[in-house]
């Protein structure tokens, strides 16, 4: 029987999580292959020994092209890493539904449809990784981040119920759920918050929203916050382990945050968000 592929798909390359982790992986030994929506944005990573596809997570044509480009040279895709994704910012009813729907596209609906046609070459040779970028972010929920949250959420669901379907098949799915992470993610999330005309009734709250978000990365809470290399470590360790972990917190900040969600009633937890958001009005 031939060997199973091993070879890694990376989606979201240009920057962050994708970058460091292709190239960790390449630098490894590892097959990878880099990917993004403008290839001259990970032109670089060649010289890091990554293959490089356009791939974009928002264009069902994209996927299909990368992953038969894979399983044309490789056999299968052996190692998905579906990292692509951003934060949308701003009080619920401040954002708009096209951004709400942006936000699912990327986040959500481009990590289950390339999920789907990675799946049966996966299966074919009995063998997968099915690493999936979350966030502590999927396990609670700060206010001005409802849209975001809700979309990591559904990563996390997806995620539990896949590692149940696929386990039959020798496939494993992994979730990383990094805290506060030092890279472009908190500069695009800030940008996120439409600049909503005075005086509008979440103007002062969306403004204090950004500014917690630029604090998380460097205020008083930055010592809390890792690199984007802390999250490729992990994530080239969940796809060599023979027995993956289901979930991988990467940061103090992640550890922190999931067990003080845990063990403060809601009640509570309502109380300490009162004291670092203002209340609409």
């Amino acid at each position: 029987m031939a060997k199973a592929s091993r070879a890694v798909l990376i989606t979201g390359c240009s920057t962050g999580i994708g970058r460091a982790t292709a190239e960790r992986m390449a630098t490894s030994g590892w097959t990878v292959y880099a990917t993004a929506r403008r290839l001259e944005s990970i032109a670089d990573l060649a010289e890091k020994g990554c293959k490089l596809l356009a791939l974009d997570v928002c264009d069902s044509a994209s996927m299909q092209a990368a992953v038969a480009a894979v399983e044309g040279a490789e056999g299968a895709v052996g190692v998905l890493v579906n990292n692509a994704g951003y934060g949308q910012e701003g009080a619920i009813e401040s954002v708009s539904m096209a951004d709400v729907r942006r936000q699912f596209e990327t986040n959500v609906f481009g990590l289950l449809e390339l999920t789907k046609l990675v799946l049966p070459g996966m299966r074919a040779q009995g063998w997968g990784r099915m690493i999936n970028v979350g966030s502590v972010g999927g396990r609670m929920t700060f206010p001005g981040g409802g849209i975001y949250h809700a979309s990591k959420y559904a990563v996390e669901a997806i995620s539990d119920a896949l590692r149940f379907e696929v386990r039959g098949f020798g496939i494993r799915v992994s979730l990383i759920e990094p805290g506060f992470i030092r890279t472009e993610w908190g500069e695009t999330a800030i940008m996120s918050i439409g600049a909503e005309p005075e005086p509008g009734p979440y103007a002062q709250f969306n403004h204090a929203v950004a500014a917690n978000v630029a604090s998380a990365y460097s205020g008083p809470l930055a010592w809390l916050s890792r690199g984007p290399e802390a999250v490729a470590a992990v994530i080239e360790r969940a796809a060599g382990a023979r027995r993956p972990r289901t979930r991988y917190a990467v940061a103090p900040s992640a550890t922190l945050l999931i067990k003080t969600r845990r063990w403060l009633p809601d009640p509570v937890w309502d109380a300490f968000l009162r004291r670092q958001y203002p209340t609409p009005r």
